[in-house]
């Protein structure tokens, strides 16, 4: 998908993601399969049921009106508002804060400003699947803001009726999440299709909460039945020109026939709002892993420990490869599958398990869908010649995971202090660090003992004291104020008390990746 993340949608409504050019915005304001529903046979039938679609679906050819079909599955979708509580960066009262003069007014008697929150709200679309009241969303709909918490979730029905929900579990990966309602006669709920038998020219239908307008019905065509920008395992989205917005994320697409063929989610767009280019979970990704949320099951998925990259036309054409035909191995993970198995840097798999490699079937994705602990084979080309070799399945780790084991790179330069750091957070307030807590992974990418304790330098703030100090990314800060810090709460305790004895500045003891250790005294900003 495109690249370009922002905050979920708040009370002025914001996109979670938009994009112009080819950044993507997330629509805030979301194997054909049945849920168990756990009331008896017979007790409720899906508002998509076989027996009242035969009456209602449009003729084939160009429908004269979506009116009995809208009528038909709008009693199973719903609208989505969260309420969040967000801390904010104080000011520590400083009327003269941001400003050239910010020095000049100083910290009366070392009061300690208590944290400041602000009240935030998102909105989404999601719809009904089993009539117990289980509800499918996004997870952006549902995930806080920056440094806040979600303290409630509502799912308001078409006639205005609100319910208090409880999130049941939810998937970062997929951007999908499951919530619980509850109330003594059935819902309405709707079924998953099979996403694999839609095909580019066929009608859909949208039903969502747009900018808040709860139950709008959009229609459109299906562009593509498989879009794809190498942005991970579950980069796999079926491309309409039915209008979503804002406040559509986690909506449903309907077929012709009534069912749920995908989960609304993202726009390509230059404004924010439709230009007839949004994109919607395939049915037959979301379905399985809806399955497993509601079951409160974990998400588990496939992992060979590699870094990977596109087969260009010219390295096709040097080792006589088709083009668009596998990936190339960058880098193996020691430890991991790859690596156990014997996958080396320079590599070109070309299938695993049986399925090529393909941009519309990437290793991401073919790996990320295989059960770990699985062994498959992987085909791969290998100083010109094939080889074919039995690869045990890894489990992939969290994205927390995946993230912070891409923090330090072993090609990563003393010089690049330039890492985002986000403002809300206290150290970066006060310090203009970004730090994190050693493990052994990161213990590995720095190059010192797996035991070594401490905060890692993830970034730096360019302007402030510690970058003058000549503090950079990579750095290891051992202690502070002579008291040794293992986690961020004791570093932000340290600054903490030394604002209300009123002291200017810390004393850090920081460990050089190349050189001794020693100590520096950084300001307080």
């Amino acid at each position: 998908m495109p690249t370009q993340d922002y905050e979920e949608d708040e009370k002025d409504v914001k996109p979670v993601r938009y994009a112009y050019s080819v950044t993507s915005a997330l629509l805030l304001g979301g194997a054909a399969i049945s849920l168990a529903t756990g009331y008896p046979a017979g007790a409720q039938v899906a508002q998509n049921d076989d027996s009242h679609m035969a009456r209602v679906v449009p003729r084939a050819g160009a429908p004269e009106s979506f009116a009995d079909l809208t009528a038909q599955l709008q009693p199973a979708v719903v609208n989505i508002s969260t309420r969040q509580r967000i801390e904010v960066a104080s000011n520590n009262g400083n009327p003269f804060a941001g400003t050239p003069f910010e020095g000049l007014f100083g910290r009366r008697g070392g009061q300690q400003q208590e944290p400041q929150y602000r009240e935030g709200q998102s909105l989404g679309s999601g719809f009904i699947v089993s009539a117990d009241g289980y509800v499918v969303t996004n997870n952006h709909v549902v995930t806080p803001q920056g440094n806040g918490t979600v303290e409630e979730i509502t799912v308001t029905m078409p006639d205005g009726t609100e319910y208090e929900a409880k999130l049941v579990g939810k998937d970062a990966e997929s951007d999908l999440a499951v919530l619980k309602i509850d109330r003594r006669e059935p819902f309405p709920f709707v079924k998953f299709g099979d996403s694999e038998k839609a095909r580019a020219g066929d009608w859909v239908v949208a039903i969502g909460n747009p900018f808040g307008l709860g139950g709008t019905v959009t229609s459109g065509i299906i562009s593509s039945v498989l879009r794809t920008a190498g942005a991970g395992a579950y980069d796999r989205y079926i491309q309409t020109d039915a209008a979503i917005n804002r406040g559509n994320s986690g909506g449903p697409l309907f077929d012709m026939q009534g069912n749920v063929i995908g989960i609304n989610n993202a726009i390509l767009s230059p404004s924010g709002g439709s230009v007839g280019v949004g994109f919607a979970i395939p049915a037959d990704t979301a379905a399985p892993i809806v399955e497993r949320l509601r079951k409160g099951e974990t998400i588990e998925r496939g992992y060979l420990g590699v870094s990977i990259g596109p087969v260009t036309e010219d390295f096709a054409a040097a080792l006589g490869l088709p083009r668009n035909r596998g990936e190339i191995v960058q880098s193996v993970v020691d430890g991991e599958a790859a690596a156990r198995s014997g996958i080396e840097a320079g590599d070109v798999v070309v299938s695993v398990n049986g399925r090529e490699v393909t941009p519309d079937q990437t290793l991401s994705f073919l790996v990320a869908n295989i059960k770990p602990g699985t062994t498959v084979p992987v085909e791969l080309i290998r100083d010109g010649k094939r080889r074919k070799l039995n690869v045990k399945v890894g489990t992939r780790p969290s994205a927390e995971e995946l993230a912070q084991s891409q923090m330090f790179g072993a090609d990563d330069e003393e010089d690049e202090m330039n890492a985002p750091l986000d403002q809300g957070e206290f150290l970066a307030e006060k310090l203009g660090l970004g730090v994190v807590p050693i493990n052994p992974t990161i213990a590995r990418q720095l190059g010192v003992s797996a035991d070594t304790q401490g905060l890692a330098v993830a970034a730096v703030n360019q302007n402030s004291d510690a970058a003058r100090k000549g503090i950079q990314r990579r750095d290891i800060i051992l202690s502070a104020n002579y008291q040794p810090v293992t986690t961020t709460a004791q570093l932000e305790e340290i600054v903490r008390a030394a604002e209300a004895d009123g002291r200017p500045s810390v004393v850090l003891r920081i460990q050089r990746v190349r050189g001794p250790s020693g100590y520096i005294g950084v300001r307080i900003q």
